[in-house]
This record gives structure tokens, C-alpha cells and sequence, in this order.
């Protein structure tokens, strides 16, 4: 991975010049939104009734045609992730029944999930407003100052087997089914959701039978569940990652620095509906998936932010708390040279007494 930070190009000093640009992109399509609706939609339902009827010859043979229905779930949740910002078609209505219905496969309430996601848009990379839509992340000053149980189950929960499988399940399974805000709206989506979920999941194990269903359900929440954390923690959690406090923080630097511009192979690319052009997404999410590479590709200023590759991005795993110091997302073994520093400088001090 670049060990030098991501350059902030002369974008960040004129706002005028970004906002211009990004006009051209916002714009939703109703011909593309509904071809993207056709060629993954269709194809996810087709796969299930594949998996119907290999259910019947092995389990073994539904094995991988679940996991390729968890790759276009992911796609899916793309599709849901727009309408939510409302920039996949360009009525408002449409928006909202579809992201209703994509949020059903996705097991996610839709205006719940909206109003997170958008504090998520607001606060990324501010220190000081962590904890909504994030992936949870500590200073190394933090870390050090935590009791033991919070310290130890900070490294559960960035335990990379802990983050992709187990986190997943337990996110779109079972912690989506709670409402987490006071809003009317969003507490009702919230119950409304859980019985359309149920009434889906009812009707799923009388077609395919409950151990069956069960069986490829899991799979292919587990596969899309993983690929979805994994793309949004590499998004916004890689060395040389942009976070600030107070009137530090900067919307447009946390944009084009706080969010990695993860350059996929155009297979993975487009299972994960472009969102790899990450830093165009939070830099304006009224522009849908469709139209990110577009706007990433119109001017050579987006063209100065270096990418994260697939394989550089396995690094990240080992990236665990924010060094307030360096400015860069680092691992436990910093923290440990800080405090036996800290102790070293304690020791002396009251030797000096």
C-alpha cells in the first residue's frame, strides 16, 4: 500500500470548481436505473429457482450457485444504497417503492437505514463524531486510556474473522430488526420491514422447505454480508486515511481522503456496482452508481487520488487504531511503543522526584 498520504488535489481549494463538474453526474437515468434494475434483479431470481431445483439433486451443487446469488445481493444493496440517497431514478417515489422492495432481499429497513447512512455522509473522518454508520475506530491515546473489557472487545470486533462473518450475519439478521432512532418515520420502517421480512421468509420455506431455504438463505447472506462489510471497510479504513477534529474536519478533504478509491477487476467492480469510486460517491451522493466512473474518468483532478488495489487492500486487516500523531490508521504494535514510551516517561519523571 502507498506509504506516502494521498495527495488532496487542487480540487479541495475551489469548491465551485468540484460542485461544477459533479452537476453533469447527478443526474439519475430512468433507461439505465432500469436496465441496472433488469440485470441484476432478474438474474438474482433466477438463480434462486436454480437453487430450487439443485436442492433437490445435492446441496453440495446449490453450494456455489448461493454464493453467486450473495455476489448479485451485493449489487443489490447497491441499488437500495442509491435509492436511499435518492439518486437512482430521477422520481422520488420510485425511489422509495424500489428501495422498499431491495431492501426486503437485503433484510434492511429503508428510511432507517437512510438516516444513518446519511450521519454516516456527514461525520466521515470527524474524530469527534464517530459511532453513527462507521466502522468502530479508536486512537491509540484511547486504546491505552480503555479498561480491559473495552480493549478487549475493540480486538473482537476488528478481528477480521469477527468483521466478515460474524458482524454481518449479526447486522443484517438481527440488529436491523431494532429500531436505533427516535424517529417516527424510521421506527415504523423499521416494524414494517420486519413483517415484510417475515411474510418473504414465510412464503420462501413453504416453496423451497424450512431446512432448504434456511440452508441457501444463510449462504447467501453470508456471502453478500462479507463482501459488503469488506467493501465498506476498506473504503474508509486504509492507512493513510483522512480523520480530524472540530473545525479541522473538512467535507471535501474527508471525501477525497477519508474515502479510498478502490480500483476492483471490472468483474468485482461490477458485482459491487461501482461504489469502489468511493471518494466520487461521498464527494456527491446524488450521483447513482452508474454514472461514478464517468465522473471519476471527466477530469484529470479526480485522476490525482491514488487507488487501493485488491491486493493492497488485504493490508488494511492489519491497520486497528488511528495515530493521532503520524495522521495515519496503524496497528497494535504502535500502541504498544507508545505506552511502554509513556511509561518510560512516567518512570523517569517520578525518579526525578
Amino acid at each position: 500500500m502507498n506509504s506516502q498520504p494521498t495527495p488532496i488535489p487542487k480540487i479541495h481549494a475551489d469548491k465551485a470548481t468540484w460542485q461544477r463538474i459533479v452537476a453533469e453526474y447527478q443526474q439519475p437515468s430512468t433507461a439505465r436505473a432500469l436496465w441496472q434494475v433488469a440485470n441484476t434483479l432478474v438474474p438474482y431470481a433466477a438463480l434462486w429457482v436454480l437453487m430450487y431445483f439443485s436442492l433437490k439433486v445435492s446441496w453440495w451443487l446449490t453450494m456455489p450457485v448461493a454464493i453467486l446469488a450473495g455476489a448479485f445481493l451485493v449489487r443489490i444493496f447497491i441499488i437500495f444504497h442509491d435509492c436511499g440517497h435518492g439518486s437512482f431514478f430521477p422520481s422520488k417515489r420510485a425511489n422509495d417503492v424500489l428501495g422498499f422492495i431491495t431492501g426486503v432481499l437485503t433484510f434492511t429497513p429503508y428510511y432507517q437505514w437512510r438516516w444513518e447512512h446519511a450521519i454516516h455522509h456527514g461525520t466521515t473522518g470527524h474524530l469527534d463524531k464517530r459511532g453513527t454508520g462507521d466502522v468502530w475506530t479508536m486512537t491509540i491515546q484511547e486504546y491505552i486510556d480503555a479498561p480491559w473489557w473495552k480493549r478487549w472487545s475493540y480486538r473482537l470486533m476488528r478481528n477480521p474473522f469477527f468483521l466478515l462473518l460474524i458482524a454481518p450475519f449479526f447486522l443484517f439478521v438481527v440488529l436491523q430488526r431494532i429500531p436505533s432512532t427516535q424517529g417516527r418515520r424510521e421506527r415504523r420502517s423499521v416494524w414494517w420491514m420486519n413483517l415484510a421480512v417475515a411474510l418473504f421468509v414465510a412464503a420462501m420455506c413453504w416453496i423451497f422447505g424450512i431446512k432448504a431455504y434456511l440452508f441457501a438463505q444463510l449462504i447467501v447472506t453470508m456471502t453478500a454480508g462479507a463482501g459488503g462489510v469488506w467493501m465498506f471497510y476498506v473504503q474508509h479504513q486504509f492507512e493513510d486515511a483522512y480523520w480530524e477534529r472540530g473545525d479541522d474536519w473538512d467535507y471535501t478533504a474527508a471525501a477525497l481522503q477519508g474515502s479510498s478509491f478502490y480500483k476492483l477487476p471490472a468483474v468485482l467492480q461490477w458485482f459491487s456496482g461501482n461504489i469502489g469510486f468511493h471518494h466520487i460517491h461521498h464527494l456527491s451522493p446524488r450521483i447513482p452508481n452508474y454514472n461514478l466512473q464517468r465522473c471519476h474518468d471527466a477530469d484529470p483532478i479526480f485522476r490525482q487520488i491514488m487507488p487501493i488495489t485488491f491486493g493492497s487492500s488485504l493490508k488494511t486487516l492489519a491497520l486497528r487504531l488511528w495515530d493521532e500523531e503520524a495522521k495515519k490508521l496503524t496497528g497494535y504494535r504502535k500502541m504498544r511503543q507508545r505506552r511502554k514510551k509513556q511509561r518510560d516517561d512516567l518512570e523517569k519523571r517520578e525518579t526525578k522526584r
